[in-house]
């Protein structure tokens, strides 16, 4: 096992949650622990930087598990698995959906496309709107107050625009 320390500059978002040590000495640390050998035929892979970005790499899988925990995995209501079984696929469900729709239609939104679950609730699902189909054509009516009605209909027409697979 080889434990590998990384020391960088604390941004604004760490000052609440360094140490005495850190503010001392301006570094934050962070410490991994891991026991991954050199891959077989991978050049430089035996090198601590390459396990460093492995590392990091691997923490944007872990913010997917904090999200989807956020959307009703994280405390199932019945004690046996059979009872959760339809409610840990909506979850699943839901979280995909949350995913495609930020990949596919919030990419360049600045405040949306990195959102938590709560904002992403209160800003894009709660949206009231009426959808109404009059002469063969689908009309989305939404309220005009919404504060955040321009990104959805942006969202609406990139979702729609996309070609239907055959």
């Amino acid at each position: 096992m080889r434990l590998i320390v990384r020391r960088v500059r604390p941004s604004g978002r760490h000052t609440d949650n360094l140490t005495d040590l850190e503010k001392r000495t301006g570094w934050k640390y962070a410490i991994v622990a891991t026991d991954i050998t050199k891959p077989w035929g991978v050049a430089g892979s035996h090198q601590v930087q390459w396990i460093d970005a492995l590392h990091r790499h691997h923490a944007v899988v872990e913010d997917r598990v904090r999200t989807n925990k956020a959307m009703a995995l994280h405390n199932p209501p019945a004690t046996s698995w059979t009872s959760n079984r339809s409610r840990m696929l909506a979850a699943n469900v839901a979280a995909d959906l949350d995913a495609w729709l930020r990949l596919l239609a919030l990419h360049d939104q600045d405040s949306l496309a990195d959102a938590e679950p709560p904002t992403m609730r209160m800003r894009i699902y709660h949206q009231t709107g009426r959808l109404a189909h009059h002469a063969r054509a689908r009309r989305l009516r939404l309220d005009a107050s919404w504060p955040w009605g321009a990104a959805f209909a942006l969202a609406w027409y990139r979702l729609t625009g996309l070609p239907q697979t055959t």
